[in-house]
């Protein structure tokens, strides 16, 4: 299993000068790959591993390439080839993409040594270092150590921004090294859970739990301010540049509230049951089409559901991406279909008379779903008997802020009350 762990790190005036310069090299060689790569004939050139071979000719031509590290310079190349990839797999999908973009300064912010040119020492206290060849030594603050287990295959240096500092670890840990799952045999309603994306909520599970939005409102007043202030500045000014520094920041702020919320949501999913079942969204038209876009990017499921597949297997937790199609309109009870525009929050089904939350019903069809998907049958006595409608007192929701304060574990404390 390959994963990272990202510390934020605080290199001195003179290493900082130094990183920065060895990352815009680093631009350069980018640059320079994707010239050749469009100039140069491709019996010499075409993938990755072939273009290395040039990179000796590259430091005769130009002597600054021989200025950074030789791993690290190769990784630049792979990181062409690498985006060239996800460049050509989006197209395949449908999707209308462009090509490559020369990088300028502003675009290029990092730098990754592979396999070598790094080492991590000091690692004792709350501060560690990384020595990185031909730069230096780094700080960082290393504030949860890296597992016994884990092997670093890779370190990546990157400045914000913000002009804040990060230093993240390529780990990889062997998978018998990993909690085994549950044998599939073993799953029932009441160690599995299905999950429905919602609109009026962030998430609500088959089990009656809700949890409401992340109060974002003030965030955005603020970021708003900032950017009217920014528009305002002479452009190519100090006092632009120092505003444009201010709006990052707010912007990283959103970032972190967010992400903050999904670490405490996602751990929470997989410490409580063996199987959770969440619907695989197509978030980009949902963006274009929805009026509420912004509440929707807020969400970001899609980063949303890859801490809960990443968790999953650190804990060894069945998790499986459902198809959404349908799950709204149809009865968890008899499957018969309802429409229901989006005011409509209650599920009435005409056909058996089964009464429930709209996304309640939702979340029970993810769960039968993902039954179906791991190839299990629908137990006899399934959370449809159980199900709340959505006026009953009983219907238990968490604040997103309760979530944020104190942690994963609130939920735990609201799932017994319900």
């Amino acid at each position: 299993m390959e994963y990272s762990h990202r510390y934020a790190a605080y290199p001195t005036q003179t290493v900082a000068a130094e990183l920065e310069r060895h990352i815009d090299i680093h631009r350069q060689a980018y640059n320079y790959t994707r010239y050749e790569y469009e100039n140069v004939d491709a019996d010499n050139i075409g993938s990755a591993y072939k273009h290395h071979y040039r990179l000796p000719d590259w430091k005769d031509e130009f002597p600054v390439f021989s200025e950074v590290n030789s791993k690290a310079l190769q990784r630049t190349v792979t990181r062409f080839y690498q985006n060239l990839s996800t460049l050509s797999e989006q197209k395949q999908n449908g999707r209308k993409v462009g090509w490559l973009k020369w990088k300028s300064p502003k675009e290029f912010q990092s730098m990754t040594y592979s396999q070598s040119g790094f080492e991590l020492k000091n690692t004792s206290g709350r501060h560690a270092t990384v020595e990185l060849s031909k730069i230096g030594d780094l700080r960082i603050r290393y504030h949860r150590e890296i597992p016994d287990e884990a092997v670093i295959k890779e370190v990546t240096v990157k400045k914000e921004t913000t002009g804040e500092w990060f230093v993240s670890f390529g780990l990889e840990t062997d998978d018998e090294d990993l909690p085994e799952k549950l044998d599939v045999d073993s799953l029932d309603t009441s160690n599995s859970i299905g999950i429905d994306l919602g609109i009026l909520n962030y998430i609500h599970t088959s089990d009656g739990l809700s949890v409401d939005w992340l109060d974002l409102d003030e965030e955005y007043e603020r970021l708003r301010r900032e950017q009217r202030k920014l528009s305002r500045k002479e452009e190519g000014s100090k006092n632009r540049e120092k505003q444009r520094v201010g709006v990052a920041k707010v912007k990283r702020r959103i970032q972190r509230k967010v992400l903050d919320f999904q670490q405490k949501l996602t751990t929470w999913l997989v410490r409580e049951y063996d199987a959770v079942f969440v619907e695989d969204l197509d978030v980009k038209p949902m963006l274009e089409d929805s009026h509420n876009a912004r509440n929707k990017q807020d969400a970001a499921w899609r980063q949303f559901i890859t801490l809960l597949e990443y968790k999953a297997k650190l804990y060894g937790v069945h998790v499986e991406q459902i198809e959404p199609r349908g799950t709204t309109k149809e009865c968890a009870s008899c499957g018969a279909e309802t429409e229901k525009p989006l005011w409509v929050r209650e599920h009435s089904c005409p056909s058996c008379g089964f009464e429930c939350d709209r996304d309640a019903n939702a979340a029970l069809n993810v769960l039968q779903r993902g039954f179906e998907e791991l190839g299990l049958g629908w137990p006899e006595s399934t959370p449809v008997e159980t199900a709340l409608p959505t006026d009953t007192s009983e219907f238990s929701e968490v604040f997103a802020k309760r979530v944020v304060e104190s942690g994963s574990p609130i939920l735990n404390e609201a799932k017994a009350l319900a």
